[in-house]
């Protein structure tokens, strides 16, 4: 089974290095900011309701905290 795309953009971001945290969170719905790995600026945002991507970020805030 292939993975969400959503979550697949996770993994690709924590993989390079970078960090995404969780902007806001509500009724099964995350917006992540995408964060770039030399300062921390955001590069990017979106927003998933995506079951695998919510089951990844799971109570953190961020991908700097332990899964």
């Amino acid at each position: 089974m292939a993975e969400s795309e959503d979550l697949d953009r996770l993994r690709r971001w924590e993989e390079m290095g970078a960090v995404w945290r969780v902007v806001t969170r509500s009724g099964g719905r995350a917006t992540v900011a995408l964060c770039r790995c030399d300062g921390g600026e955001e590069a990017d945002r979106f927003t998933t309701a995506d079951p695998a991507a919510l089951a990844h970020i799971g109570p953190r805030a961020s991908s700097e905290e332990l899964s």
